[in-house]
């Protein structure tokens, strides 16, 4: 592809346990992309990584001037890593990818080349996951839920992988969502897109942090912040079981009116008042989790806190 003198391209990677994998990744990153844009800039969200990422971030930047690093106080989370890294970006198209060289850097440049056909998103999908079975299939059972709770399309095959333009960045961080998540708040903003299908690489080494607790946290945060579809199917749920007590108790009038009860079961009424009495708390927990999320909301505090950023060899502590 010929260079593009004038196209500035910002690469956003959120960084957890990637001390493996970070220099490999910015070499062959460089690699691709500076042949092709006229300005690049990478930048490395660490999201408090335990083992020596934030280290290896430090001595990068002093090697590489396209390199921008940012630390977090504290573990906040992946997509707000991401949140992070497009509110310091400054390029005209932005990249996002992870850190475990599972999204290729080789894609960069075939990713852009779509987008020059008109389009402001590109999103990167898989077209077979090296995954193992298990994680495959999770993330499978989580997509169909989360779609069907949401009315949205999800697309196992798509995660943050692709290339978006700025304008879709500065609509994503107008958001002011206190939970995020980087796939549906894409899919959310519109404009025009499309998808091309990509290698998807094995891991490496490690595993995914994403464990099933963590993919149902993510599910059940999201489900609530992006949708009040459960609402409904409780208030639907409500009156299916009215229905139906209803009918039975018609049933057992007219078998009393027959004369073919004699005494009232102790059994039927132990039953009727345990599964009535967890309808009830089921529904009041629903309503409580929403309202809880709604006071998170009004607390209105920072989506993040970044400890200290790195920037071509200089350091500068930041205090938010």
């Amino acid at each position: 592809m010929e260079k593009e003198t004038a196209i500035k391209l910002s690469i956003v990677v959120p960084v957890y346990k990637g001390e493996e994998f970070l220099r490999e990744l910015t070499e062959r990153i460089l690699q691709v992309c500076r042949p092709v844009f006229g300005h690049l800039e990478i930048i490395y969200v660490n999201d408090a990584s335990p083992d020596e990422s934030w280290f290896l971030i430090k001595k990068l930047c002093q090697e590489y001037p396209e390199l921008t690093g940012i630390n977090f106080s504290r573990n906040f989370g992946q997509h707000y890593a991401i949140t992070a890294g497009l509110a310091h970006a400054s390029g005209e198209w932005l990249c996002v990818m992870d850190c475990d060289l599972q999204d290729r850097p080789e894609e960069i440049p075939r990713l852009y080349a779509k987008a020059r056909e008109g389009y402001d998103i590109v999103h990167a999908r898989r077209r077979h996951r090296s995954d193992h079975f298990r994680k495959r299939q999770s993330s499978r059972i989580f997509y169909k839920i989360f779609g069907y709770l949401t009315d949205s399309e999800q697309d196992a095959g798509i995660a943050n992988f692709g290339i978006y333009h700025h304008k879709v960045i500065a609509a994503i961080l107008q958001m002011g969502d206190r939970i995020r998540f980087f796939p549906t708040m894409i899919q959310w903003v519109g404009f025009n897109r499309t998808t091309l299908e990509v290698q998807h690489a094995p891991r490496a080494s490690g595993t995914s942090s994403y464990n099933w607790g963590k993919l149902l946290r993510l599910a059940f945060n999201n489900i609530i912040a992006f949708s009040d579809k459960p609402l409904y199917l409780t208030i639907g749920f409500g009156f299916s079981i009215t229905l139906i007590s209803f009918l039975i108790g018609l049933f057992y009038l007219f078998k009393y009116l027959a004369g073919d009860i004699a005494v009232s079961g102790f059994t039927s009424i132990i039953l009727s008042i345990s599964f009535f009495s967890g309808v009830i708390i089921a529904i009041l927990g629903m309503l409580g989790i929403y309202l809880g999320k709604t006071f998170d909301q009004t607390k209105d505090r920072p989506l993040y806190i970044i400890n200290e950023i790195i920037k071509a060899s200089r350091d500068e502590n930041v205090q938010t």
